[in-house]
């Protein structure tokens, strides 16, 4: 069986989120970042304040002290960049908590253990 790609990891975890947390789903959202483009394109979104590194979902609830909840998409044996190890030192600098999920089952153990639920 094929591994699957980090967009339907990423899916998956969206349409659970979705499906579970329907009254907070409007203030959950991804960021779209990922993607290859070509020079035009690039240089648009950059001008519209696209930013390399930066998690792939955001939920914006403040929680447990945090002002937010930042994720970051992998495969099982993705890596983070250089640009989203420095926007994770960010997030941290101003209490916005960053995971690194690999899975729908990490996506869901972080979900819940932020809200409480």
């Amino acid at each position: 069986m094929k591994p699957q790609s980090e967009s339907q990891i990423q899916k998956d975890c969206v349409r659970w989120f979705r499906g579970r947390y329907e009254s907070i789903e409007r203030m959950f959202f991804a960021v779209g970042n990922g993607g290859k483009r070509n020079v035009w394109t690039a240089k648009i979104m950059k001008d519209e304040g696209v930013c390399a590194g930066v998690a792939d979902l955001i939920l914006l609830i403040p929680q447990g002290g945090y002002a937010a909840l930042a994720i970051e998409m992998k495969t099982p044996v993705g890596k983070q960049s250089a640009e989203q190890k420095a926007f994770e030192r960010e997030c941290k600098k101003y209490k916005v908590k960053y995971v690194v999920c690999h899975s729908l089952e990490e996506f869901q153990g972080a979900v819940q253990e932020y809200i409480g639920q």
